[in-house]
């Protein structure tokens, strides 16, 4: 039987990914910070059962984004995007899934 002979793909490693830039670095650490300026928002809808004042529909639309984001994020195998997606998808959804419970 011939064998023929594998892509180079299949042989050789990927090349690295270079170094993150300063401002890759500086968008990471700014959506962990916001991420934790959300976390109050689910706290008062979840702790404190105050859904008022909270639009369903603006969270709904963070939430599709988020997750339209993270379908990107994941095809391009971009961690900064992917990852920071799946914090905000959960946030998102507590958001929407108390909305709802609350009213």
């Amino acid at each position: 039987m011939t064998m023929l002979p594998a892509d180079c793909a299949a042989v050789t490693a990927a090349p690295g990914t270079p170094p993150a830039s300063g401002l890759e670095k500086f968008l990471r650490f700014l959506s962990v910070v916001t991420m934790l300026m959300t976390v109050p928002q689910v706290l008062a809808v979840w702790v404190g059962r105050d859904a008022g004042g909270v639009s369903l529909l603006s969270w709904g639309a963070y939430l599709f984004s988020a997750c339209l984001w993270f379908v990107y994020g994941f095809r391009k195998r971009d961690k900064t995007i992917y990852l920071a997606c799946i914090g905000w998808i959960v946030l998102d959804a507590a958001i929407v899934i108390g909305v709802i419970v609350n009213r």
